[in-house]
């Protein structure tokens, strides 16, 4: 299998490396065009804020090259934000490949949302063998709400989407590559998709 990491400089790449090679996984790190089209699947890991990733995204002219990809697809943290059609966080236009907002949380409890929640209504073939309320790691500040492509939801306070999908586009809000033998699980489900 030919697996791509999107490097584009705003990305925890090391870490999403490391727990594939775990798996016994190479990936390829790329930015290039042509590798990325050519990839059997693709993750699209991210941490940091909206709009510095987007300028990364068209500084390479990904922002052109993502949304038109056919194959598996996976967005992690950011990754999956960034999907999404806009940020509350900076106000920012995003990739728009999954018609849905980012909203910041408006809450009384300590954000960045930090640390781990439980993933429940489980709806898709990245969570076999994974049970309702396994716990998953958060660190974000932003997230999308409850929709149609919600797969999982999480609460802090409110429920809102731990994973989405839209057609081929997966993604997480979580960080799979940090969340133990439930994290491992899933990016094995990816990988088998």
């Amino acid at each position: 299998m030919d697996l791509v990491i999107v490097d584009y400089k705003a990305g925890n790449v090391q870490s999403v490396q490391f727990a594939l090679e775990r798996l016994g996984v190479q990936a390829t790190l790329s930015c290039d065009f042509e590798t990325i089209k050519a990839a059997d699947k693709v993750i699209f890991p991210g941490v940091g804020e909206a709009s510095s990733a987007m300028a990364q995204l068209r500084a390479r002219n990904l922002d052109k090259l993502l949304p038109t990809l056919e194959q598996p697809f996976f967005g992690v943290c950011l990754g999956m934000q960034l999907l999404c059609e806009h940020s509350e966080e900076g106000d920012t236009d995003l990739l728009g490949i999954i018609p849905l907002p980012v909203k910041r949380f408006e809450t009384d409890l300590k954000v960045p949302h930090m640390g781990w929640n439980q993933l429940e209504k489980l709806q898709s073939p990245l969570f076999e063998g994974i049970t309702e309320r396994e716990y998953a790691y958060y660190v974000h500040s932003y997230y999308v709400p409850l929709s149609e492509y919600t797969i999982a939801q999480t609460s802090y306070p409110e429920p809102f989407s731990a994973a989405l999908q839209y057609k081929n586009f997966y993604a997480a809000q979580f960080h799979p590559e940090k969340s133990g033998p439930a994290g491992s699980q899933i990016l094995k489900n990816f990988l088998a998709l």
